[in-house]
């Protein structure tokens, strides 16, 4: 307490758990709409000509007049390790009605992606409007909860994508490899989940069904930061569910696309195209 530390260099760009798979799903090629709150401040105007830029439809984005946009101040360490905190600010103040005026295009959706930096409730009725029409619904359950998501969340969404920590806190189990994986998403299956699928960094992704626990691998690359990894991986998870490819393909898509996120600095600045994945894929000797 109280000690000033010499850093490194500071630079800012866009960022947020929504925002940032937004645009990683635009930049694979999906149609995105996104649903969320800025403030009035210059953040908000910047973030809403970023998403414009990148082919989003913004028109459900609402400006907050009383509460500041959500900002995260990120220290990277020399590994490319990340430590994050975050000022909420209008994304805590998202509402139902927020929801109700995205309800045609969440009901017309391919596919519906969700996180934690909004309102649980909120979460919870985006999911079972989403469930009830057939969509499938990817929760990023992020940050991680206090404590566990009520069942019936977890009956609404079609697949859960916690990472290591996340997985404990829903858990208990302290996942620190492949088999404490398998003991954490037997658990949360247990409570309500339909499909778990626990990111491993770079050890890759367990998927766990009603049928079977299966080891997905990652790819190896050096990595610069850590930063909006699991917001690629989501992303690309759920461009390809939304193309209708089966599970086990589609996380191997979400992995490729968070190996190339991890290898560039900043959120959004690193989240890949579709074409890059598809050379990354080649490189790999992996077909898509």
């Amino acid at each position: 307490p109280g000690e000033t530390i010499t850093g490194g260099q500071f630079y800012m760009a866009a960022g947020g758990k929504g925002a940032n798979q937004a645009v990683a799903a635009a930049r694979l090629g999906a149609h995105v709409t996104f649903v969320a709150r800025v403030g009035t401040d210059m953040f908000g105007a910047q973030a809403i000509d970023a998403y414009d830029d990148e082919g989003i439809d913004t028109e459900l984005i609402l400006r907050d007049p009383e509460h500041p946009t959500g900002v995260a101040l990120i220290l990277v360490d020399a590994e490319g390790e990340n430590l994050i905190a975050v000022a909420s600010g209008a994304n805590h103040a998202m509402t139902q009605a927020d929801v109700d005026r995205a309800a045609d295009r969440i009901q017309e959706a391919d596919a519906v992606l969700l996180q934690l930096e909004i309102p649980l409730e909120v979460v919870r009725y985006a999911a079972h409007l989403a469930s009830k029409a057939g969509i499938p619904v990817i929760l990023d359950p992020a940050p991680a909860p206090e404590k566990p998501l009520p069942p019936e969340l977890l009956r609404d969404v079609t697949y859960l994508t916690p990472n290591e920590s996340e997985a404990e806190r829903l858990s208990g189990v302290p996942v620190r490899d492949e088999p404490s994986a398998r003991q954490a998403a037997e658990k949360i299956l247990a409570a309500g989940a339909r499909n778990v699928i626990i990111t491993l960094g770079a050890q890759g992704a367990l998927v766990a069904t009603a049928d079977q626990m299966v080891h997905s691998p990652g790819f190896s690359v050096e990595a610069k930061d850590c930063t909006a990894a699991g917001d690629a991986f989501n992303a690309g998870l759920a461009v390809a569910i939304a193309q209708g490819r089966p599970l086990l393909e589609a996380v191997r898509y979400g992995h490729m696309t968070a190996a190339l996120s991890v290898t560039r600095l900043g959120a959004q600045p690193s989240l890949p195209t579709a074409a890059e994945v598809v050379q990354f894929a080649h490189s790999q000797a992996v077909s898509l």
